[in-house]
C-alpha cells in the first residue's frame, strides 16, 4: 500500500519524504489556502516546488465545475511536471473530463467520492486514482470501510486498473483498517501518519534498555 500526505506544506512534505515511507502528495484548494497559497501562478510554482521534492505521483486539483473549464485547467496543470495527477470531483461534467483527459494518456484522480456507484463510473471513464473519502463518511454515521472494501471488491471482480486512494483519513486505525481491505493507497496529514510511530510499549522498553545502560556504565 502506497503512502500520500495531504498537504500542501513543504516542511511537512519534506520531512514526511525523509522517513523513507512517502510515495506521494494529495492537495486541494484548501489545503493551499492553509498556506497562503493563492493565485494561478502562485499555485503553479508551489506545485513545482512539491514535484521537486517528491519521486511520486503529485495530485493537483481543478477549480472550474465546468467540462471546459476544467479540460483547460487539467491540461495546463499537466504540463507543470510528469509526476501532476489531474484531481477531478465526482460530477457530471468532472466524469466528462476525466475521459476525455484519459484519452490524452494524462492521469486523474476522481476526488469527493462517497458511493459504490460513483467509484464504478470513474473507473469506467478512465480515472487513475479514484478517491473515496472514508472520515467525511463516519462524520454522517456512515461506516467509511464499508466503501472502501465495496469498491476494492468490484475492482478485482471486474479487473479495473484504476486504484483506490482512500482520502479524508482521520487516525491510525483507518490507515491500519485500509491496509486489511487492500486499498492500493491512503492520503493522510502528517500527524496521522507519524501516529503510527507510536507505542507505549516501545517508550517503556526504549527507556528500560536506556536505564539499564546508564547503571551498566555508571
Amino acid at each position: 500500500m502506497k503512502f500520500f500526505i495531504d498537504s500542501a506544506n513543504l516542511d511537512e512534505i519534506k520531512e514526511a519524504n525523509e522517513l523513507g515511507i512517502l510515495d506521494g502528495v494529495t492537495t486541494n484548494p484548501s489545503l493551499m489556502a492553509k498556506e497562503g497559497i493563492t493565485g494561478s501562478q502562485n499555485i503553479i510554482k508551489h506545485y513545482k516546488k512539491i514535484c521537486e521534492i517528491v519521486d511520486g505521483d503529485v495530485s493537483a486539483e481543478v477549480i472550474s465545475t465546468d467540462y471546459k473549464g476544467m479540460i483547460y485547467e487539467g491540461e495546463r496543470l499537466a504540463d507543470i511536471d510528469p509526476q501532476i495527477v489531474v484531481k477531478i470531483p465526482m460530477t457530471k461534467d468532472g466524469l466528462k473530463a476525466i475521459s476525455y483527459l484519459a484519452a490524452k494518456e494524462i492521469p486523474t484522480n476522481c476526488t469527493l467520492v462517497f458511493s459504490v456507484g460513483q467509484a464504478i463510473l470513474a473507473a469506467k471513464a478512465g480515472a487513475y486514482y479514484v478517491s473515496p473519502f472514508i472520515g467525511r463518511l463516519d462524520d454522517i454515521s456512515t461506516n467509511g470501510m464499508i466503501l472502501i472494501h465495496q469498491i476494492v471488491n468490484i475492482y478485482t471482480n471486474f479487473m479495473f486498473e484504476t486504484e483506490v486512494l482512500a482520502a479524508s483519513i482521520r487516525h491510525p486505525m483507518h490507515i491500519i483498517n485500509c491496509a486489511e481491505a487492500g486499498a492500493d493507497v491512503v492520503t493522510c496529514p502528517y500527524h496521522v501518519i507519524t501516529a503510527l510511530l507510536h507505542h507505549p510499549l516501545t517508550d517503556i522498553g526504549l527507556e528500560k534498555f536506556l536505564a539499564d545502560y546508564r547503571k551498566g556504565n555508571s
